[in-house]
C-alpha cells in the first residue's frame, strides 16, 4: 500500500456542532438522513456478468486512497469559501482557508457553494522521487445546491466537469503559481466502457501513479444510491478480497509455573483469543471466525503499543481458508480507523460469494466481447429509434379533410 495521508494532516478535524450544521445542510439538498451519504460498492460474482451485458457500465480502477467526500460550502458567520472533507465516519475535516479556490464558470472571483463531490485521495508518485496528493473526483451529488443523485451517472459527471472542474482547471493553467498552496491537487477519474478491461489491465493499470486494488464498474444510467448500491460492482484479484472485521481480544493463556508464573494468572506477552465480530446493524455484532496470527504477526501487533481490541482490522481469506490480517509495508495490522464499523453481514455475504465464485483477470478479458456486443446493439438500436421519431417529426402534416 502507497503512502496514504492523513486526514487531520491535512484539515482540522470540526467541533461537533460545526459537524452537526454541514450534516444538515447536506441532509436537506439530498432529502435524506444525517448519516454518511456516500455510496458503498457490492462484491463482483460470475452473476453479474449477465449484468454488464443487460445494460451500460463504465469502469474505472479501483484506487487504494482513502474514500471521502469534498463538500465545497462558505462559512455561514464569514460567508468565506469554505471546504471539508468528510470520511466514512462522517466526521468533517475543514480544510485551511484559501487553500483551494473553485471559481464559476462566468466569474473567477466567485466560488461553488453548497456542492458535494465523491472521490478519492491518493499520493501520487511524481518523476524524480517527488510526491503529490491529489483528489480524484468519481462522481458528484449535488451542485450548488442543486440535487443530481436522481440523474444518470455521466450527467452528474458531466455537470462536475463542466461547471466545477474545467473552470478550477483554467485557473491554475492561468496561475500555475498557486499550486504550491493547494492542499491538494483535483483531477477527474477516468472512465472507460465496461468492455476495455484489457486495456485497462495491459495499459492503464501498470502505469498508474498510485495504489490500485482492483476496477469498478458503475451503472450508467441508475441514481446515486446512498449505502449499498447493487449498481456499482468492485472487482479484485483473489488475493484482494478482504473483509473488515471488528478484532476482539479475548482470554490470554495462563502463564505456567515453569515459565516463571504460578498457574493462575495470564501471560500478557502470549497470543491470545482474537475473534473476529461482523455488523448486523444497529450496534449489534456477532461472532464470525478466529483470526489466525503467527508468531511473527504477533509480535508486529504487540509492536505498536497500542490498543487493538475493538478496532476495525482488514483480513483476508488464506489458502488452507484461514482468517488472516492484510499487512501494511512495515508488517503491522492494516486496521481501518477510518471507519466506524466493520462490514455489515450482507457485504460479508457479498465478499463470501466473490470469494468462492472467484472470477479471474482473465475470466473479466474474456468477457469483453459479449459485453462489446451488447453495448453495441442497444447503441443501434437507439439510434434507430432516433432515426424514426426524427422521420415523424419532420413527415409533412396528413392532408385535411375537406
Amino acid at each position: 500500500m502507497a503512502f496514504l495521508p492523513r486526514l487531520e494532516e491535512i484539515g482540522m478535524k470540526a467541533h461537533p456542532d460545526e459537524a452537526r450544521y454541514h450534516r444538515e445542510r447536506i441532509a436537506y439538498f439530498l432529502g435524506r438522513g444525517h448519516g454518511f451519504p456516500g455510496a458503498q460498492p457490492v462484491s463482483f460474482a460470475r452473476r453479474h456478468f449477465q449484468e454488464l451485458q443487460r445494460t451500460d457500465y463504465y469502469l474505472c480502477e479501483k484506487t487504494d486512497g482513502i474514500r471521502c467526500l469534498l463538500y465545497l460550502t462558505t462559512n455561514p458567520e464569514t460567508g468565506a469559501e469554505t471546504h471539508y472533507l468528510v470520511d466514512r465516519k462522517n466526521d468533517y475535516y475543514r480544510l485551511e482557508l484559501h487553500s483551494l479556490h473553485f471559481p464559476l464558470l462566468e466569474n473567477e472571483q466567485d466560488f461553488h457553494t453548497d456542492t458535494l463531490v465523491d472521490g478519492e485521495l491518493v499520493c501520487d508518485r511524481l518523476p524524480g522521487g517527488r510526491s503529490e496528493i491529489r483528489y480524484l473526483v468519481f462522481d458528484c451529488m449535488v451542485r450548488d445546491g442543486q440535487n443530481l443523485t436522481q440523474k444518470p451517472l455521466d450527467k452528474r459527471i458531466g455537470a462536475f466537469i463542466y461547471y466545477v472542474f474545467e473552470p478550477y482547471k483554467t485557473l491554475l493553467d492561468k496561475y500555475p503559481e498557486e499550486l504550491e498552496h493547494q492542499a491538494f491537487t483535483l483531477t477527474q477519474k477516468k472512465f472507460e466502457k465496461s468492455y476495455g478491461t484489457e486495456m485497462m489491465f495491459k495499459d492503464i493499470l501498470p502505469a498508474l501513479p498510485h495504489g490500485n486494488d482492483g476496477l469498478v464498474f458503475t451503472c450508467r444510467s441508475t441514481p446515486y444510491v446512498s449505502g449499498t448500491d447493487q449498481h456499482i460492482i468492485k472487482w479484485k484479484p483473489p488475493h484482494e478480497n478482504t473483509i473488515d472485521f471488528r478484532l476482539e481480544v479475548g482470554e490470554f493463556p495462563i502463564l505456567a509455573e515453569e515459565e516463571g508464573g504460578d498457574g493462575t494468572h495470564p501471560d500478557w506477552e502470549a497470543l491470545p483469543n482474537l475473534a473476529l465480530m461482523v455488523y448486523h446493524g444497529e450496534g449489534k455484532y456477532e461472532y464470525y471466525a478466529e483470526l489466525h496470527v503467527t508468531d511473527d504477526e504477533w509480535e508486529s501487533m504487540k509492536a505498536l503499543n497500542a490498543m487493538i481490541d475493538g478496532r476495525i482490522i482488514e483480513c483476508y481469506q488464506d489458502s488452507e481458508h484461514r482468517w488472516r490480517f492484510k499487512r501494511e509495508k512495515d508488517g503491522s495490522p492494516r486496521f481501518r480507523d477510518d471507519k466506524t464499523d466493520a462490514n455489515h453481514i450482507s457485504t460479508v455475504l457479498s465478499v463470501i460469494e466473490s470469494i468462492k465464485d472467484a472470477v479471474s483477470e482473465q475470466d473479466l478479458i474474456a468477457a469483453a466481447g459479449p459485453i462489446n456486443k451488447a453495448w453495441k446493439a442497444r447503441e443501434a438500436e437507439a439510434a434507430r429509434q432516433a432515426k424514426e421519431a426524427e422521420a415523424v417529426r419532420r413527415a409533412p402534416p396528413p392532408p385535411k379533410i375537406q
